[in-house]
């Protein structure tokens, strides 16, 4: 049997290792189209910023050592211009020499990936705007701020790729700005997750500029002029385009084959496009969210490499369906790790699934063990039975490893009852004996049974028009005194029990205090006595992330925030 590859990146390499492993009998030819294959493009913003020294490690497979070690035949500089499905074959444009040349195949493997997206504006013709796509990509930038020392530059979009950058060119010396048409940077996240990643690019000396539109780019003599509707133009030495990336699939759209969503390419749960002997993997095919059921692109390099894999399996007759993935994604953002997967709100919103959240801010570690720090965590959850739909982490240590606990949850359609009950590893430097996922689970099992009602930050302006509402901050006076919801009467949580008959029973208290604990206990109390009252979801540290974006820390607020 002879098997052709388009594409030797990621899904294509990976089934080409895999075809080999199963059989030495089958012919294996890859055809990539640039000069490398089996390439990191995830680590490609890292070798712009020099925190990978060389261009040699990006690279995990040569055409050489493809040879060596598999008896693969891997041509770079080889771009596959079309497609035969009758007849089987496939025409060949030799980059390297000019020639044009027909293969045949027994099976075929579609793996062209994505390409950037580049913004419907003008000038994109115009020097020093550049996309991180392939190597050769990085290698232009490096190669530019190295001989031209640039001191300034706008990035397009903020994705993985545009957060990847913006530190990357903070470390080679480059002043970023991001361009944003949205109000925030990481889709993964929902909007008040988004707003503590603000506060710290900021931080980071990156400039943010929301609900910007693009119009286009132009050269004067002092560099780049980056054009935008109703403003001034920015002055920059460079620009890249970050605004994401489309299916590269004209090949498979010329030779028949049915698409789906954004042009990508249409497969079975075999992996197998509409002609039974040609598959697809990658960015550029149309798979199955794991959570929701539905047909969704997700350009990530785990659901890649897996794809590779899954499709050799079933070229050699093992039969194995690609079940889809949740979508589980983890950002470095200097010393800041922001993490995703399943769904968040507008996923679920758009697919129409029920859900419900909790916001909380577990430690890294037991705290009484030096270099403990809090994360923001958010949990999706399903109301009737507790499913976990997806959850959301930006902090700094030990954020990957919850988040990957996490994602096993949601693809193995557990609850937060399950979640109580994980036996997960424990020692004082690695966690608590109430680890943040055991934890996301007790707070979520409160909230179903009804132990507590709970706001989120979001109906606070409607609280406000609630003629029997009253805000109550139960933190100390110092906590207090740095910063709260304006309105609100102040009783700190070890006060509240001798203080009961300050308050009202006709009133109903919507209660905070700085991280939800606190609040979850006073409100405890309060229900003892009969009082009616919920408690602020993520408490007052998570409200200070979304509405005072200039304070990354709200311990350090100075603000009484009146949202």
């Amino acid at each position: 049997m002879k098997v052709c590859i388009v594409g030797g990146v990621a899904g294509g390499a990976t089934a080409a290792a895999r075809l080999r492993r199963l059989s030495e009998d089958v012919e294996i030819i890859i055809f990539e189209r640039t000069a490398h294959v089996s390439y990191a493009n995830c680590g490609l913003p890292y070798y712009i910023g020099g925190e990978i020294a060389e261009q040699e490690t990006l690279t995990l497979q040569t055409p050489e050592s493809f040879r060596q070690k598999f008896a693969i035949d891997v041509r770079t500089l080889s771009e596959v211009t079309g497609i035969h499905p009758a007849e089987k074959t496939i025409t060949v444009h030799n980059l390297r020499d000019d020639i044009i040349y027909t293969e045949s195949y027994d099976k075929l493997i579609l793996s062209p990936g994505a390409k950037a997206a580049l913004p419907q504006v003008s000038g994109l013709d115009t020097p020093n705007i550049f996309t991180v796509r392939t190597v050769e990509d990085a290698l232009s930038i490096r190669q530019f701020i190295e001989e031209r020392k640039p001191k300034s530059a706008v990035i397009v979009g903020g994705g993985f790729i545009g957060l990847e950058m913006a530190e990357n060119l903070v470390r080679a010396g480059v002043e970023p700005t991001l361009l944003l048409r949205g109000n925030q940077v990481m889709p993964p996240l929902d909007a008040d997750m988004a707003s503590g990643v603000h506060s710290y690019l900021r931080k980071n000396c990156i400039s943010i500029r929301f609900h910007e539109s693009l119009t286009g780019f132009s050269a004067d003599e002092t560099g780049l002029l980056v054009h935008l509707d109703g403003k001034e133009p920015i002055h920059t030495d460079m620009a890249v385009l970050a605004v994401g990336v489309v299916p590269d699939t004209v090949l498979a759209r010329d030779a028949g084959l049915s698409l789906g969503a954004k042009g990508s390419i249409l497969v079975n749960d075999f992996l197998q496009t509409s002609d039974k002997d040609i598959y697809a993997v990658g960015d550029a095919v149309t798979i199955r969210n794991r959570v929701s059921g539905k047909e969704a692109l997700i350009s990530l390099a785990g659901p890649a490499n897996r794809q590779g894999r899954w499709a050799a399996d079933n070229i050699m007759g093992r039969r194995r369906p690609y079940r889809g993935s949740a979508a589980a994604s983890v950002l470095k953002l200097f010393n800041m790790t922001v993490a995703a997967v399943g769904l968040n709100e507008k996923a679920c919103r758009e697919a129409g699934i029920r859900f419900d959240k909790v916001v909380l801010h577990p430690f890294s570690h037991a705290t009484y063990y030096p270099g403990a720090e809090d994360m923001t965590m958010k949990v999706l959850f399903a109301p009737a039975d507790g499913r976990i739909l997806g959850a959301q982490i930006v902090g700094f240590d030990g954020v990957d490893k919850r988040l990957d606990i996490l994602a096993t949850a949601v693809q193995a359609g557990m609850t937060a009852s399950d979640l109580e009950e994980l036996d997960l590893a424990y020692a004082p430097p690695y966690s608590s004996a109430k680890d943040p996922v055991n934890l996301a689970g007790y707070v979520i099992e409160n909230v179903r049974t009804g132990l507590v009602v709970q706001f989120h930050h979001d109906r606070i302006p409607f609280i406000r028009e609630m003629e029997d509402a009253v805000f109550l901050d139960v933190r100390t006076q110092e906590e207090y005194a740095s910063g709260h919801i304006s309105g609100a009467v102040h009783i700190p949580s070890a006060e509240l029990r001798n203080r009961i008959d300050e308050l009202d029973p006709a009133k109903r208290y919507f209660v905070y205090c700085q991280s939800g604990v606190r609040s979850y206990s006073s409100c405890r109390i309060l229900q003892a006595y009969g009082f009616k009252c919920s408690h602020l979801s993520g408490g007052y540290q998570f409200y200070a992330y979304v509405y005072c974006g200039e304070c990354y820390s709200p311990d350090s607020c100075k603000c009484v925030i009146g949202n």
